[in-house]
């Protein structure tokens, strides 16, 4: 029997999106493993939303509700969680495969002497132990592991899991933020694109690449984006020459992406961008080259110039959405 424990990930004083993904795969996972559907709440004036986590299916949320972690910090959630997980030794503990949650995953397995799996897209259990997919190679291939140690951490890609909501409880159990010795601490928060939909939490996503010819053009991306809900993407390509910002970049070097829609605009379909949105459940390609790489993985396909197909696209959108 093993408990599953979801680490929550909170943002702008709400939930993100992973968080109730995982819940939403940790019922299921909870069943087979014969345990309960647990959450995690770490911050600064959280409590209320361990009932969003019970919604969820966490029949109990264990919630460190302290100042001193309004921030994130790597060292100070790890020491926290660490106590709180070897207090209570669940078998498998699920965190987003964010920015913070790839630092602290890491962190925790180091302390509780756990395995670790990264950037999952499948979970199951087998024989009562954890087993994932992840991508390898660049998303080339794909790797299936199987947990050996008593507890099992997985950081979980976003969008990989579909939403489900149950009749938890989210029995609210208050614990001590027992932070310790921590060398590093947040002096200065810069938050940039605020009001955007977060690029790796995103259902559609709307990409440009060098066949933009330049940043002002990328008022048509903008544009289609506006109409479909989506957030705006770029390749390295754009990126490097300076027409969007690092934050906009999808790929090896940038972020990894699942959403449901993926529209490739004027990007070739380098091995480094497939490698970050090849999972995609559906690929649209807009590019005037035939034997452009990103139509070998796009579902559909559009040859031909992206500043006459765009704006077709756009107005029909807008029609299809009236």
């Amino acid at each position: 029997m093993a408990n599953v424990w979801v680490i929550a990930e909170v943002k702008e004083g709400s939930l993100k999106k992973v968080t109730l993904e995982m819940l939403s795969k940790g019922q299921e996972l909870a069943s087979k493993a014969g345990g309960a559907l647990e959450g995690v709440l770490l911050g600064s004036g959280v409590e209320a939303l361990a009932a969003e986590m019970g919604k969820y299916g966490a029949s109990k949320v264990y919630v460190a509700d302290d100042a001193a972690l309004a921030d994130y910090n790597g060292e100070a959630y790890a020491n926290v969680l660490a106590k709180i997980i070897g207090e209570n030794k669940p078998g498998i503990v699920l965190l987003g495969a964010s920015i913070n949650g790839k630092d602290l995953a890491p962190r925790l397995s180091a302390k509780l002497g756990a395995g670790l799996a990264s950037d999952v897209t499948e979970l199951d259990v087998e024989d009562g132990k954890l087993a994932v997919t992840r991508p390898i190679f660049a998303g080339k291939a794909f790797s299936k592991i199987v947990f050996k140690s008593d507890i099992q951490i997985a950081t979980v890609r976003p969008n990989s899991c579909p939403l489900a909501e149950a009749a938890g409880a989210g029995e609210v159990v208050k614990v001590a933020a027992e932070i310790g010795d921590v060398k590093a601490k947040v002096i200065n928060k810069e938050l940039t694109g605020a009001g955007k939909i977060e690029l790796t939490e995103a259902d559609i996503i709307v990409s440009g690449g060098r066949g933009m010819k330049g940043p002002e053009n990328y008022k048509l991306i903008e544009d289609m984006a506006a109409v479909l809900g989506a957030a705006v993407g770029a390749s390295r390509a754009s990126v490097d020459a300076g027409w969007r910002p690092h934050a906009d970049q999808v790929g090896q070097t940038g972020k990894t992406v699942s959403p449901t829609l993926y529209v490739a605009v004027g990007i070739s379909g380098a091995i480094q961008h497939l490698a970050g949105m090849s999972s995609s459940k559906c690929i649209v390609a807009v590019n005037k080259d035939p034997e452009a790489p990103i139509f070998k993985v796009a579902d559909y396909g559009m040859v031909g110039d992206l500043f006459s197909i765009v704006p077709i696209m756009t107005e029909e959108l807008k029609k299809a959405t009236a």
